[in-house]
């Protein structure tokens, strides 16, 4: 048996590289899937590539509760269920020191990370089935300090606290709620960062960021997707609470 067989997951930040590689994986293990994402465009081209009849999509600003109450009641419209959330949907804002941070950018981060993240508990829980899996997307960002991107670090630590309330929550019901912390990921945001730290230079802040990994590279997507499959699925129904670390190392140091 497929290890999602069955089960309905909605996954925000959707059109991304880790939203999509995971619906990949779902639909795979047998899940049905709602993506939600912001940009109708790249969804729309999400779904031509995933190719599968169990996937649908929902546009949404994850920090509007209205936007997050449509994706919830359309996800049960569609599917009468919900057994995971992948709270996914994060920005990264810009790289300057705190001092010059503006702060209508570190507004706009807490509202996409912070609030759209405890948005997406708020809607999801009271229509999770009992015994379902809620996975969030915090970052080594949320368990360390970095300069130049207080917002990041800010909103990321905070989704550590969003999942150990929920988690608290959620246990009445047999609900699990982790987070899942990447490292620097081989994807579209970490090109943004790159040029953020040293415009015109990113090839060369990509190999000094890697070198400070011990296992010297970056994540790659699909990494994080499995982590995300093994949370979701029955495989982990004693684990709850936790801080899923998958940094290469870069904590530890």
């Amino acid at each position: 048996m497929k290890k999602l067989e069955n089960k309905v997951a909605i996954i925000t930040g959707g059109a991304g590289s880790i939203g999509e590689t995971t619906a990949k994986l779902f639909l795979e293990e047998g899940a049905k899937v709602m993506l939600v994402d912001l940009n109708e465009e790249i969804l729309k081209e999400t779904i031509e590539k995933l190719n599968d009849k169990n996937v649908k999509y929902c546009v949404a600003d994850v920090s509007k509760s209205i936007d997050v109450a449509n994706y919830v009641n359309e996800t049960v419209k569609a599917y009468g269920k919900i057994d995971v959330f992948f709270n996914n949907a994060g920005i990264e804002g810009i790289v300057k020191p705190i001092a010059d941070y503006p702060e209508e950018i570190f507004d706009k981060v807490i509202a996409v990370n912070v609030k759209g993240t405890w948005l997406g508990n708020k809607y999801v829980l009271p229509q999770m089935n009992d015994g379902g899996s809620i996975i969030m997307t915090s970052s080594v960002a949320g368990i360390n300090g970095s300069p130049n991107v207080s917002a990041y670090i800010t909103s990321k630590h905070a989704v550590v606290g969003i999942m150990r309330a929920t988690a608290v929550e959620g246990a009445t019901r047999k609900i699990r709620v982790n987070t899942v912390h990447p490292s620097p990921v081989d994807n579209r945001m970490m090109r943004s960062l790159e040029e953020g730290f040293s415009a015109g230079h990113a090839a060369e802040v990509k190999k000094n960021l890697e070198a400070t990994i011990p296992l010297g590279r970056y994540a790659e997507p699909i990494e994080i997707a499995k982590l995300v499959v093994f949370l979701a699925s029955d495989d982990s129904q004693f684990i709850t609470g936790t801080t899923q670390v998958i940094d290469g190392g870069l904590s530890v140091q």
